[in-house]
């Protein structure tokens, strides 16, 4: 198995005017992982995320993933599974139609939408608009849209959000398989206890890095997460700690 990075991020800046939104960002996402991007709302995730994918250019630095930047990928849609408030549904689409739509685009078959409708527990909702599903049910489709390809890697931008507990450890399940399969999960959460029973590995961010490595590495002596977290983004020092 090739022990190159599934993602990278060398120097990673974005300027907006006067604010930096994200600060000399460079991590590397282990591959067959699943990984949690963590900050505080206004932190630089989701900032990070769309330059990643392309969805924005940064001031300084670059971002690549399975060792392209996304829009020189061969088959990045089809390799890289994306779930984000900014990829919205269809207007008027139901379920199974907001799926059948991406199916097209991707040039896939028909029955892996039943598929992925079954893996993410969408069954029985398949004809209901989606502009009239719940929040969870909404956050359901995501991952069954990002799923539809098979792809290496996901890339999930608080995919808990909404979820009711049952709905949140069917989510923890769902990615670590993922992850048991091969797959790359990058995942960014503000949901700290939940991050700490499902993820691997932990990129703490506030604008700039402060803590890359495993999640033993930062709880190892016994700490919670939550502790850790505030500890980290607190600090008034960038704190580059790679266990």
């Amino acid at each position: 198995m090739s022990t190159a990075p599934a993602i990278s991020l060398t120097g990673l800046t974005k300027r907006f005017k006067d604010v930096t939104a994200v600060d000399d960002l460079t991590v590397d996402i282990r591959a067959g992982r699943v990984t949690g991007l963590l900050g505080r709302n206004g932190a630089g995730k989701t900032t990070t995320l769309r330059m990643l994918l392309g969805l924005a250019r940064p001031t300084a630095g670059s971002a690549t993933v399975l060792g392209h930047p996304y829009g020189s990928l061969p088959r990045a849609a089809h390799r890289v599974g994306v779930a984000m408030d900014s990829l919205g549904p269809v207007p008027g689409a139901t379920v199974r139609g907001e799926l059948l739509i991406w199916a097209a685009y991707l040039g896939l078959p028909r029955p892996r939408i039943d598929e992925v409708i079954g893996l993410t527990g969408l069954d029985g909702a398949e004809d209901r608009p989606v502009t009239g599903c719940s929040t969870g049910m909404k956050q359901r489709l995501a991952l069954a849209t990002a799923m539809l390809a098979d792809p290496e890697v996901l890339v999930l931008d608080e995919p808990a959000n909404g979820l009711d507990p049952d709905g949140i450890r069917w989510l923890r399940d769902t990615l670590r398989g993922l992850a048991a399969e091969g797959r790359t999960v990058l995942v960014s959460s503000h949901q700290l206890a939940e991050v700490a029973q499902t993820v691997d590995d932990v990129v703490v961010v506030q604008r700039s890095l402060r803590y890359a490595g495993p999640l033993e590495g930062l709880t190892g002596g016994g700490e919670r997460l939550e502790d850790r977290f505030f500890q980290l983004v607190d600090s008034s020092e960038r704190t580059l700690t790679h266990a």
